[in-house]
């Protein structure tokens, strides 16, 4: 039996969390003897044309790890976002619309035709949740289908066709708590099923933060790593920041990396620093370089980079009202977190004003991620959970 990741699209130098998590978690997983292959789509990425064949059909090797990659079928667009807007708006739509969601978000019929025919040759992990890849894909083999849904309190996730695929699977992989115990409130799942067990950082990487402020000519700054749009909710923190500069004028730059635009507001353009994708390497230094590391989304399961910022010693500040990263923040002690802009400049303020102690959350933040995260703790788990649903590799 081989372990399949089925994903809407892999490679590397795709930015998103889930993406990542897939590539990384693959890879230990081969370099730990689990013979690992990844089924995937011709799409090149999240934001490329989802009826557009960027890649060749058929096997090849990306990142080490052997990917089979399926062609999709020209979409409905339009009718497709019609529905979708109304899901992000938090709208309720009918049955017959829930039906089109799923059947023009992604047409790919030979990913599913493959799953249905092998599905006894592998067990499958699909992520993340809320891609017709893992609707398809998982009702094609339920009884080895093991969801890692990467799941967010959003309209998508009370669609009932995801209660059909939670409550079927065979394991279902959560990243932190709060996730899990919103797939809890949500669907009802086999006893057996959920299992927490996060996902790796790689714990050894050591950035050189002033080897980054001299390559882009910075002095102290904070620092977003990601993707730059609303989902984000990447604007509230410019607006915040900017907001900040108003009253403080000192010399605190906010640097954003990551794929995407985002608008700098009149008279700012010096005090926001939109550095655009850096390579790894980069990423690193940036991390090390930072005063803190600020996520201000609402929808994370996990978030990567939070953890990424502690390996690297740098504190956090994040939004309270998302749970795993507030979590996070309270399990760890390795960052603080604002729920309006009167939170936020009096976090930033402590974090600039104490440096002793915002060194030691960043301290308290490495710690926890070598306790709980070190990739060969969730190469373990994953194993073992694995071999606890039933899978024998």
């Amino acid at each position: 039996m081989k372990l399949a990741f089925v994903v809407p699209w892999f490679g590397t130098g795709i930015p998103g969390g889930a993406e990542t998590a897939c590539r990384l978690t693959a890879s230990k997983l081969r370099e730990a003897g689990v013979p690992v292959e990844v089924l995937t789509t011709c799409i090149r990425e999240f934001r490329s044309d989802w009826s557009e064949n960027h890649h060749r059909p058929g096997m090849e090797t990306c990142a080490g790890v052997s990917v089979r990659r399926f062609p999709v079928a020209r979409r409905d667009e339009e009718a497709f976002q019609a529905v979708n807007g109304r899901l992000m708006a938090g709208l309720p739509i009918t049955a017959a619309e829930e039906a089109l969601f799923f059947r023009e978000m992604i047409r790919c019929e030979e990913l599913t035709e493959y799953i249905r025919v092998h599905r006894d040759e592998y067990g499958f992990l699909f992520l993340p949740y809320l891609f017709s890849t893992t609707y398809w894909g998982a009702l094609a083999c339920p009884e080895h289908a093991v969801l890692v849904p990467c799941l967010h309190d959003e309209g998508y996730a009370y669609l009932p066709g995801f209660q059909r695929i939670f409550g079927q699977a065979r394991g279902v992989i959560f990243h932190s708590k709060a996730e899990m115990e919103l797939a809890r409130r949500l669907y009802q799942m086999r006893p057996d099923a959920p299992a927490l067990l996060g996902g790796g950082i790689d714990t050894q990487v050591r950035g050189n933060g002033a080897c980054f402020q001299r390559k882009h000519g910075l002095g102290p700054y904070l620092l977003y790593a990601g993707r730059k749009d609303q989902g984000k909710n990447v604007p509230l923190l410019v607006k915040y920041f900017c907001d900040y500069k108003h009253i403080y004028a000192n010399q605190l730059k906010l640097v954003l990396i990551g794929d995407g635009k985002v608008t700098i507001p009149a008279g700012h353009e010096n005090d926001v620093v939109d550095l655009g994708f850096v390579d790894d390497a980069d990423k690193q230094d940036a991390y090390a370089g930072a005063l803190a590391l600020c996520q201000p989304s609402l929808n994370e399961s996990f978030s990567i980079v939070l953890l990424e910022a502690w390996a690297a010693g740098t504190p956090a500040l994040v939004h309270e009202h998302c749970g795993p990263t507030r979590d996070h923040c309270q399990a760890s002690n390795g960052g603080l977190y604002f729920s309006s802009f009167l939170d936020f400049v009096g976090c930033l303020e402590y974090l600039v004003e104490t440096p002793d102690k915002a060194r030691r959350m960043g301290r308290n933040g490495r710690e926890y991620v070598a306790r709980n995260y070190a990739w060969d703790q969730v190469v373990g788990k994953y194993q073992r959970a694995l071999q606890m649903w039933g899978f024998k590799f």
